[in-house]
């Protein structure tokens, strides 16, 4: 009996550990998830407005005939592979990842750094990443892309759809798709689209990694948040079925120890 006892003051302990962890964690998440969600809404605003005007740009025959412009197909993809920084935040690096098995031979740029860990890359944080990354990034994209050094580029990143709702996908960047609504009626562009579009790409593919990881690390701390809650919930449980358990332990053992004197005394 005493050895039960013992053996449920310990897992009490350790469960009080883990509640007190789960609760910082969910207050840590709770505490960024305004600042993230703003920085994302400004990357959509962002991305949004490079998109209309790059959709303008490819809707003119000119630029149609550019390299970044649709091609023959090709199997060759580069994928940058955005994830978390850090663990316990629920399915949100296991769907990332799950997602990139379906591209087994696509090359990896990894960027957060659960995704550098697992490519044992230099690690680059998706909570700081910032323009200046990913302009570097872009450029040296654009370049190998107009090189023919693959065929196709896309972002695996997480879409935010709500606080409790978040989704791995694959966005396609290269090549622009010449199959746009867009019309550039009204619009002069000097010197002349091509040289506007070519010069306007690398920015275009910076500001939609951007906007991606800024997105994707909302949705890790949202998913944080909902995770430790979640674990906190299940914590206080498991803390309150242990006390009851231990209280019942405690007292049978009180109770063994009365009968035992009872019985002493009269003999």
């Amino acid at each position: 009996m005493g050895a039960d006892i013992k053996q449920l003051r310990t897992r009490i302990k350790s469960v009080d550990s883990t509640l007190h962890l789960t609760k910082a964690m969910g207050l840590v998440a709770s505490s960024k998830i305004r600042k993230a969600t703003e920085a994302m809404n400004r990357g959509l605003e962002y991305a949004e407005s490079l998109d209309e005007m790059v959709s303008r740009l490819i809707a003119c025959e000119e630029c149609k005939k550019t390299p970044f412009v649709s091609r023959k197909s090709g199997n060759r993809i580069r994928l940058v592979v955005i994830a978390g920084d850090r663990g316990l935040a629920g399915g949100y690096n296991a769907n990332v990842f799950r997602l990139l098995a379906d591209f087994p031979d696509a090359e990896v740029i990894p960027i957060g750094k659960r995704a550098c860990e697992r490519f044992n890359t230099f690690t680059i944080s998706a909570e700081h990443y910032s323009y200046h990354d990913a302009m570097a990034l872009a450029q040296s994209l654009c370049r190998d892309f107009a090189e023919d050094a693959f065929d196709r580029l896309g972002v695996l990143c997480t879409k935010y759809h709500s606080l409790m709702s978040q989704e791995a996908y694959v966005k396609w960047l290269l090549p622009l798709s010449s199959d746009v609504e867009a019309r550039s009626e009204g619009i002069v562009f000097e010197p002349d689209e091509t040289t506007v579009l070519n010069a306007l790409i690398p920015d275009y593919i910076a500001g939609m990694i951007l906007s991606c990881v800024k997105e994707s690390f909302a949705s890790e701390v949202a998913a944080r948040r909902v995770a430790m809650d979640n674990a906190g919930k299940n914590a206080q449980e498991m803390l309150d079925r242990l006390g009851l358990e231990y209280n019942r332990a405690r007292q049978g053992a009180i109770t063994q120890e009365i009968t035992e004197i009872v019985a002493g005394s009269n003999t």
